[in-house]
């Protein structure tokens, strides 16, 4: 946690994470919450590890030991006091980072990949796994090569999206992030793995952000005619400003 992590970050990307639901980090120290708030999420974890080694061994005794490809990820990261604040609902990296395990038979045992890869890619890589024919309208990538040399060539990055037009895109050593207003940040994950330093300003990596930002959405998809983000007064002034410009909202 850094006091000042919020100084060089775009007011929108303050505004974009804001969960007035959720505590701050600054009110954790205060009221000598932080522990007892970690010790919870790890209890959580705790708990879910416990009934995944019980469907595991109940896998291994049975007949479908030797046939199953088993997949384990998270929908989303969590803060816990990063950026000042315990939540998900944000661009960076402890929110949009997860855990992702794959185990199955015929494929090398206690391997890691630092690779960028998106949950996307996880249909595309189990039809190949099962040898079943691709599907053209998937977007994403079989993790297939990555399961067999994790750390071969690996061209692709993993994207996010939280709101209509605000994406991350995240490469082995960069996170590089814009807002729908143009607003950047941009990060060295192997110098900064806190993301304390925004070097979206810096005429050195203009290369970087202009490469990372190839991968962005050529089209970004309109607001669900049903939103759920009302607790957030930068989503309901964004779903409103679109609504009246004629967008769909």
């Amino acid at each position: 946690y850094l006091p000042t992590d919020y100084d060089d970050i775009p007011d929108i990307g303050v505004r974009i994470a804001d969960l007035p639901m959720m505590p701050t980090t600054e009110w954790a120290i205060e009221n000598d919450e932080w522990q007892n708030i970690v010790q919870a999420y790890l209890s959580c974890i705790t708990f879910v590890d416990h009934y995944v080694g019980e469907v595991v061994n109940a896998l291994e005794q049975s007949q479908y030991a030797d046939n199953t490809i088993i997949v384990l990820w998270a929908d989303h990261g969590y803060h816990l006091g990063e950026k000042n604040r315990f939540a998900k609902h944000s661009l960076w990296e402890e929110a949009t980072k997860v855990p992702l395990i794959i185990s199955a038979p015929n494929y090398p045992a206690g391997q890691i990949s630092s690779k960028p890869i998106g949950l996307i890619d996880l249909y595309p890589t189990l039809l190949d796994m099962a040898g079943l024919t691709p599907n053209p309208q998937n977007e994403g990538h079989s993790l297939v090569p990555l399961l067999q040399n994790p750390g071969g060539d690996w061209p692709h990055v993993a994207l996010t999206t939280y709101g209509r037009n605000n994406h991350s895109v995240r490469d082995e050593h960069f996170r590089y992030i814009r807002y729908e207003d143009g607003s950047e940040e941009l990060y060295d994950h192997r110098t900064d793995a806190d993301e304390w330093r925004n070097l979206a300003g810096q005429p050195e990596y203009a290369e970087v952000k202009a490469r990372l930002a190839q991968q962005l959405p050529a089209v970004n998809a309109p607001w669900a005619p049903t939103s759920y983000h009302n607790y957030n007064r930068y989503f309901i002034e964004h779903m409103a400003r679109e609504s009246n410009e004629g967008a769909p909202q």
